[in-house]
């Protein structure tokens, strides 16, 4: 049997080393361009808050609540290809956007003359750059995060979000930190 140090350096080394697996693992957060507070909201909460940056670097009027992911370092969504955010990338060319982590509710309140929730603009938030994903393994991959995230109403979003991707009705945009 080693000596009581030789064990206790050994147990050290199995810590560090684990915890460093820990720190590393695919899907923690640790993104550069990431504000601290962002980092635990990105792995709980259930929205981002998303807005596509004109040329100038203002905002879009859009800011929906999305669901997302957060997959090796980037927010990932899967959305029609009629929305806003997926016009402002394709056709438009903004492949920017400004993007805060948090559950404020729905940005559309439903009240008469359009009113706006803008409680999201107290969440952290950080900027990125946008593109199309494409990689079907992704989609594979949000897809059963979401099975876990949102477990209540994905179910009926699954088939819809999957055959939507595969028959162009749906696309997958990627959000890496700037």
């Amino acid at each position: 049997m080693a000596p009581a140090s030789e064990l206790d350096r050994r147990g050290f080394l199995a810590a560090a080393a684990g915890a460093a697996t820990w720190l590393l693992a695919p899907g923690r957060a640790r993104a550069k361009g990431v504000p601290e507070a962002a980092l635990p909201l990105l792995e709980s909460s259930p929205f981002v808050y998303i807005s596509p940056l004109r040329k100038d670097g203002s905002e879009s009027t859009c800011h929906g609540e999305v669901w997302f992911g957060w997959l090796d370092d980037s927010v990932v969504i899967n959305t029609r290809r009629g929305t806003w955010k997926t016009v402002a990338l394709r056709d438009r060319g903004l492949d920017r956007a400004r993007i805060w982590v948090g559950d404020h509710g729905a940005w559309k309140t439903g009240l008469v003359g359009g009113g706006r929730n803008e409680a999201f603009r107290s969440a952290p938030s950080f900027d990125a750059r946008a593109r199309f994903e494409t990689d079907r393994a992704v989609l594979d991959r949000l897809l059963a995060l979401y099975e876990t995230k949102y477990e209540g109403g994905f179910g009926r979003w699954r088939e819809d979000m999957r055959t939507g991707f595969y028959s162009g009705q749906r696309v997958l945009i990627r959000y890496e930190p700037t």
